[in-house]
């Protein structure tokens, strides 16, 4: 079988040849390039497709070996997209993302640093609890600077600073998991009363969650978005970034469904993060107050998580994230046992959700 076919991969269609990437990456590095190998790479939730690309130069050189390759769904006609936006204004803050090299619009082609196959997740996966304690906590101070050093500095030229996690979106990721989730996975159709009565705590929550100062979100900020590359953290998947409650990205990461976090070490974490964004903020947080929201946070981006599993599972015939919608569930469940205010979610989707019952 030739080297370049995408094993695995047979809907993926790639909009390049051999000869297209070696002008590329010539065009970008500025050095005579013999030959490009590329292969597949694990892909994510999105539509985003993923190469690793292994360069041959004339000469010998001190350019990467390896690139990435992301090719998006679709062509971009308009010019730049957000995720080259983002990078740019995260570049512009000295925070660690990969380096952009060349941007092919025609065909929707970036060719972006290689920082290897070591996310955060991997990394940690057999680590003793010192170990794990001292990585995440690399995570969790790089959050508080992201979070502080780009709410200071957003303007209008950001795609995140014109978006932001109102009630509107909130809800609709709310109701994408009654889609996908209760009414497609679970085969549980909801009636016009049953959606009412379900929703309505989801709203409240939805509009306290809303009501809290708006910070700078990466929005997908867990272990398999952070790469652990020379030692340092980088920063990936961040197009969607947008403005929302400073717990959101702390939720992302430390209710992890693919890396649960022992409790104890959550609670560890999140006063590391309070303590970090009060010396960068200059501003006292109330610990109890910022834990509440924490926590309902939590609920919503970990019902988000479960319709995100369930639609890749019922509408693109992908069932690897379905095991990760049970710890997702337990996040949810453990949260509602601790706070009252966040019982009549729990009494409202325990009977769809029965792993949601005390």
């Amino acid at each position: 079988m030739p080297k370049n076919t995408l094993l695995g991969e047979p809907s993926v269609k790639p909009r390049f040849d051999a000869q297209v990437l070696a002008d590329a990456a010539q065009m970008a590095l500025g050095r005579a390039v013999t030959h490009v190998a590329f292969s597949p790479l694990p892909g994510d939730a999105s539509t985003r497709q993923y190469f690793r690309l292994s360069l041959k130069y004339r000469e010998g050189s001190s350019e990467p070996a390896t690139l990435i390759l992301m090719q998006l769904e679709h062509p971009e006609v308009s010019g730049e997209t957000d995720f080259i936006r983002i990078l740019k204004f995260l570049q512009g803050i000295h925070l660690p993302v990969p380096e952009l090299y060349h941007f092919d619009a025609k065909r929707g082609l970036l060719l972006l640093q290689d920082c290897g196959d070591t996310t955060l997740e991997a990394h940690f996966q057999s680590a003793d609890p010192a170990t794990l304690k001292k990585g995440y906590l690399k995570a969790v101070h790089l959050l508080a600077e992201m979070q502080t050093e780009a709410t200071r500095a957003i303007d209008s030229n950001c795609p995140a600073y014109h978006l932001k996690f109102d009630v509107d979106k909130l809800m609709w990721e709310m109701d994408f998991m009654l889609e996908h989730f209760i009414e497609g996975v679970r085969q549980n159709p909801l009636d016009k009363t049953a959606r009412k009565a379900i929703r309505q705590p989801l709203i409240t929550l939805c509009e306290m969650l809303a009501s809290q100062t708006p910070c700078f979100a990466h929005r997908d900020y867990h272990s398999r978005n952070l790469m652990v590359h020379n030692d340092t953290l980088v920063l990936l998947d961040f197009q969607d970034a947008r403005m929302g409650p400073s717990q959101y990205d702390l939720a992302s990461l430390l209710r992890d469904s693919y890396r649960p976090l022992p409790d104890a070490l959550v609670w560890e974490l999140a006063d590391a993060f309070i303590e970090k964004k009060q010396a960068l903020d200059h501003q006292a947080i109330d610990r109890d107050e910022f834990l509440r929201v924490f926590d309902g946070m939590s609920v919503q981006r970990c019902l988000k998580a479960v319709g995100t599993f369930a639609y890749q599972s019922q509408v693109k015939n992908n069932d690897r994230y379905m095991p990760y919608i049970a710890p997702a569930l337990e996040t949810v469940r453990q949260a509602c046992l601790r706070r009252q205010e966040l019982k009549p979610v729990q009494a409202a989707l325990s009977g769809a959700i029965t792993e949601l019952e005390t």
